[in-house]
């Protein structure tokens, strides 16, 4: 069976908290990785919350980056999703590693969309025509 997608769970520990609160160097590393990834940057959104951390997503076009991070602990939780097997996943995972000057790292990945097709009948993107549109409101 082939999957639609994969899904890349990371926990970083003991990261400096400056690091994990300051949203200009959160989306700075989120973007490296997504760069170091091979995947294609669509549109990032971070948040900063009071009194501390910071939220943000990365769409890219093979699904997306998100984080949210806890200064106070050190640590951050970060996804990385892709449909289909373009973007390397361990170059995303160890540029985060790196940006946040995390000490541990724990990396979980996961297969999703297991369908029971046949895998040439399985597409990862959508049909040339139907890409780049909007939403409407």
């Amino acid at each position: 069976m082939k999957a639609l997608g994969s899904h890349l769970i990371l926990e970083l520990y003991s990261c400096p908290a400056a690091l994990l609160d300051d949203p200009q160097h959160v989306a700075s590393v989120m973007t490296s990785a997504v760069e170091a990834s091979g995947a294609t940057l669509i549109k990032p959104f971070f948040h900063q919350f009071a009194p501390q951390g910071v939220s943000g997503v990365i769409i890219i076009s093979e699904s997306h980056f998100t984080i949210h991070t806890w200064p106070e602990y050190g640590y951050a939780a970060l996804d990385v999703f892709t449909c289909g097997d373009v973007i390397d996943m361990d170059a995303a995972a160890n540029a985060l590693r790196k940006g946040f000057r995390a000490k541990s790292m724990q990396k979980m990945m996961f297969s999703r969309g297991m369908l029971d097709l046949p895998p040439d009948m399985i597409r990862h993107k959508p049909d040339a025509q139907s890409l780049s549109r909007p939403l409407e409101n």
